[in-house]
């Protein structure tokens, strides 16, 4: 990690612990339990009364791959796939639900499904066991495409909805990146792990070693199926696709990791649950017209060492001998099934972007990186996926892959991850200066990038201006502004570079901003978004989180520094740079 503390990648880690080990303990007992009495308590709403049927996928015995080249049955704006049909599925209820002390419950019409074989029965596909099934469709079925499931699916779906009315509905062609660039938001912290964006998952005694969802799988055990599961449920839901496109986004890039499709011996991780989550998310955005990019985030032997991509440490994929040769070779086989579920006619309109993998480590040799990337483009094409492939600038910049990649025609894009606030020559600058960086140097880049290049998307961004949030870089790992990180050799990186520059300061709520920051933040966040709206878009990192706000585009708008419509914006990089009421440096 210290070596590519150059690169600008961003570096989170696992959290620490905030309460006593006492209150830990309470809290992890009244998970645990809740979680089983909840799902009794659905079971028995099950027997106490049914509801009047509405779901539209048949049930099917059908157990080999569905035909991914059969055409739609109809042309209009609402397709049918090519699922085999019976009987219609049982109704689908929005039940979830909060107490008074605000935990959410969930409810499962799933649990009264009768006719489960034997051989799934207690497995990640038995779907009398997920404990919110409102927004899935629950009629058994075994079909499958690429080897992944459809189960929760609907059979029909439309295409004729658009975010805003600056964008094209689904089923019309986006046309030309340049002319429109996108205007996305991650979901991170969602379906792929990271401390820092939900630490109250987090939340044990640092004895425990929990700093990655590799080893806090580990330790729930048997019980880490229904914790994640609660949280994929509740953290992200149809609610904040609304939301996004109510903020004139139109896209959203969804990280996933490679166990929502498979794991393999000595895994602790969650086999499968996400997958269904990663589905009802594409037709959340699909309802709301927002085209998706999709981002394999953590790939087998982890691409990176740090814990968004599963578990901390050594980097095992590529590097590593056989283990990592074996690890490539599993990661190319994901993505031949990725593929052939997403070459269905259903995702044609709207999995704009398909990524191969997130921030491989600067530790990589580029000969190998260019290899993978061609291997990975040439399996994900051959298993019928026709659509935009994105791959990592490896952390190494947009130019260090000039003539790399002649020959693609466009249908290959370069996703590069650009933050202030890991190297010490963008973290020193004054607010003044990071502004005038943003209009100047990254506008430059990114015009000099898509002409020698070819397509760039900035697939990362922020407007943290110091490294401060709670476990960015790791469990202990402290921080670059206040000297505290390991590579920074006890020296602090703030614009003022002496003990003034302390987290305690600027590491507070969203309530603490006074007007003269809120200011700068807005103005920080326009510079950055005129800049990279010359490349073929950006993509906020992230829509949501529990407590960083500065990383929260929901809490930024919230907040009033970012734009309540990201095509309306107050400022732009034509303007003069605000003083910020000679607010210090420090603060």
């Amino acid at each position: 990690m210290d070596s590519q503390a150059h690169i600008l990648p961003r570096e989170k880690g696992p959290a620490k612990a905030v309460s006593s080990a006492a209150a830990l303990q309470r809290k992890r007992e009244f998970i645990i339990v809740g979680t089983g009495v909840l799902i009794a308590l659905i079971f028995l709403a099950t027997v106490i009364g049914s509801l009047a049927a509405d779901g539209t996928l048949r049930d099917s015995t059908h157990s080999a791959d569905a035909d991914t080249n059969t055409a739609p049955d109809t042309l209009t704006h609402t397709h049918t796939n090519s699922t085999p049909t019976a009987t219609p599925a049982p109704a689908i209820v929005n039940s979830t639900s909060a107490s008074n002390n605000g935990t959410v419950f969930f409810k499962s019409d799933c649990a009264r499904i009768s006719n489960i074989p034997a051989d799934v029965k207690g497995t990640f596909m038995d779907m009398t066991t997920w404990i919110d099934s409102a927004n899935f469709n629950c009629t058994w079925t075994n079909v499958t495409v690429g080897n992944l499931s459809i189960a929760g699916l609907n059979s029909t779906w439309d295409d004729s909805v658009r975010a805003n009315p600056f964008v094209p509905p689904l089923n019309t062609s986006w046309g030309s990146y340049t002319a429109r660039p996108v205007r996305g938001v991650n979901l991170g912290g969602w379906l792929s792990l990271e401390p820092f964006i939900t630490p109250s998952l987090f939340d044990y005694p640092a004895s425990a070693g929990i700093v990655d969802e590799y080893t806090l799988s580990k330790y729930l055990g048997a019980n880490a199926s229904s914790v994640l599961e609660a949280h994929y449920a509740s953290f992200i839901t149809e609610a904040d696709f609304a939301a996004i496109a109510a903020a004139g986004l139109d896209h959203v890039r969804i990280p996933y990791s490679y166990w929502a499709v498979t794991t393999y011996p000595g895994d602790p991780y969650v086999r499968g649950v996400s997958w269904r989550y990663l589905l009802i998310g594409i037709e959340w955005a699909r309802k709301y017209g927002l085209r998706v990019n999709l981002d394999l985030h953590a790939v087998p032997g982890s691409q990176n060492g740090w814990n968004h991509s599963g578990r901390v440490g050594n980097v095992t994929w590529i590097l590593g001998g056989a283990t990592g040769a074996l690890n490539r070779e599993r990661t190319l086989q994901i993505h031949k099934q990725l593929a052939t579920f997403f070459a269905q006619p259903r995702y044609a309109n709207i999995v704009d972007f398909y990524g191969q993998v997130n921030e491989p480590s600067a530790s990589i040799p580029t000969a190998a990186l260019e290899q993978w990337t061609k291997d990975a483009y040439a399996v994900i094409r051959d298993a019928g996926f026709t659509g935009l492939q994105t791959f990592s600038d490896g952390l190494r910049g947009v130019q260090a892959w000039d003539g790399m990649f002649n020959g693609y025609n466009d249908t290959l894009v370069i996703d590069t991850h650009l933050y202030a606030i890991f190297a010490k020559s963008l973290l020193t600058l004054t607010r003044p200066q990071k502004i005038s960086y943003a209009c100047s140097d990254w506008a430059d880049a990114s015009t000099a990038d898509l002409a020698d290049f070819g397509p760039t998307l900035v697939g990362e961004w922020s407007v943290a201006d110091n490294d401060c949030t709670w476990a960015l870089n790791g469990v202990n790992g402290g921080s670059r502004w206040d000297g505290t990180y390991a590579g920074t050799d006890g020296a602090s990186w703030c614009p003022t570079q002496n003990a003034s520059c302390t987290c305690a300061v600027v590491d507070r709520g969203v309530d603490a901003f006074v007007p003269e920051y809120k200011a700068f933040l807005s103005t920080w966040a326009s510079a950055q978004m005129d800049a990279f709206e010359r490349t073929w878009g950006w993509f906020y990192w992230t829509w949501k989180t529990e407590n960083a706000p500065l990383f929260s585009y929901k809490a930024g708008m919230e907040a009033g520094f970012l734009p309540q419509v990201a095509y309306n914006r107050s400022w732009s990089c034509s303007n003069s740079t605000p003083s910020f009421g000679g607010l210090a440096e420090y603060e």
